[in-house]
């Protein structure tokens, strides 16, 4: 870090998700300053503030605070548009949680916006930033497995028994394929670039139910579910490569969600992308039984926050960002475009684009290395 100014860095939003953002940004990652939050409950930021030793601010102080390079937006997905325009309008670098906005014309503005006026706006998910898809990227870069010709994500969930703990994925835009779709189209494209063209359904099965939950005052009452409870789509890479996407959020809470790559020469196959870690099992050609591959990259744990870290480092570098907002349109684009094929019975050509970023150096790697590692061993 020597000779390398640190990115002073806020938080707008201090819900569920912030604790471990603010907790790595505050701790882990060096190239950043953490030094507000904001949030609409204003005790709220007033007890995460004392936490981390650090201000309570409004959205004002925010804006007019200079030094705040880089703010990182934890609202509620439907607030986006409105949160991270402001915050481009008044000159600052945007980090944001998934997804870019809520509707994809809005997405579209934002990006644009953000060119307009030369800012970085960069959005979650960034756990294909962790050690299991960076590994497949790896693997699939090499060679190992050949040419890969087909892909698949699947996912299921239990809608009813999320809604009862956390009401707001019964809401528009709270739905299996764009609250956690997300993290499966981002890990796909990282991996195998951009998409051409999408076919697929979605919708809503059993809309009406009843809550459940004895111990809470609502049980029996009715409430509808609004979101998606499925996507399935079908893409065309421009590489020639196809996809499948298979979201189901009306089966059990039991979750054994994977990613998969089919070459010619061989199979991997990853856990659930909404994490950092995981095991990455390859099948190679002449073999009937996977073997779990050995990480090649860092990053296996909770991580959240390492792509606004990644993409300080890019500002102090001048480079295009890793989690870069044209990527994250790109994977929301899959997802709208799904539902819109579904709507009209034809295929969805794809608009958007993105400039495919190398994955991380193998040298990336996590604290618990560093650890045991000269001073200078942490990237981050």
């Amino acid at each position: 870090m020597k000779g390398i100014k640190k990115v002073k860095t806020a938080v707008i939003g201090c819900g569920a998700i912030s604790r471990i953002y603010i907790e790595n940004m505050a701790k882990t990652f060096e190239i950043l300053e953490l030094t507000g939050v904001c949030d609409l409950n204003r005790r709220l930021a007033e007890e995460t503030a004392d936490a981390y030793g650090i201000r309570a601010m409004s959205m004002e102080e925010i804006l007019e605070d200079g030094e705040i390079e880089i703010v990182v937006n934890l609202t509620n997905p439907v607030a986006h548009y409105e949160v991270i325009k402001n915050l481009l309008d008044h000159g600052k670098h945007v980090y944001t949680e998934k997804v870019l906005a809520a509707d994809i014309d809005q997405a579209r503005e934002l990006t644009a916006l953000a060119a307009e006026k030369r800012k970085l706006l960069c959005s979650a998910p960034d756990t294909f930033l962790g050690a299991a898809v960076q590994t497949a990227k790896y693997l699939v870069e090499s060679g190992l497995i050949g040419t890969v010709t087909s892909s698949v994500a699947v996912l299921q969930r239990d809608a009813r028994l999320l809604a009862e703990k956390f009401p707001y994925t019964a809401k528009s835009g709270g739905g299996i394929g764009i609250d956690v779709g997300i993290y499966y189209t981002t890990a796909m494209i990282n991996v195998l670039g951009e998409v051409k063209e999408v076919f697929g359904m979605s919708g809503v099965s059993m809309a009406e139910q009843k809550h459940y939950f004895v111990k809470n005052d609502n049980f029996g009452e009715t409430y509808f579910q609004e979101s998606e409870t499925y996507l399935m789509s079908t893409m065309r890479f421009k590489s020639g490569c196809m996809g499948t996407l298979h979201f189901n959020s009306r089966s059990i809470r039991t979750e054994k969600p994977y990613v998969a790559f089919y070459g010619t020469e061989g199979i991997i196959f990853l856990e659930d992308p909404n994490f950092f870690g995981g095991e990455v099992r390859v099948i190679l050609k002449g073999r009937t039984e996977p073997v779990v591959f050995p990480h090649t990259h860092g990053y296996d744990g909770n991580d959240r926050g390492l792509g606004v870290a990644e993409m300080a480092w890019a500002l102090r570098e001048g480079r295009i960002p890793r989690t870069n907002g044209d990527m994250a349109l790109h994977a929301l684009e899959i997802l709208t475009g799904t539902i819109e094929s579904g709507e009209t019975k034809t295929f969805y050509e794809m608009k958007s684009g993105f400039e495919r970023q190398p994955m991380l150096p193998r040298g990336y790697l996590g604290g618990n290395y560093a650890q045991n590692q000269p001073e200078g061993g942490l990237c981050f």
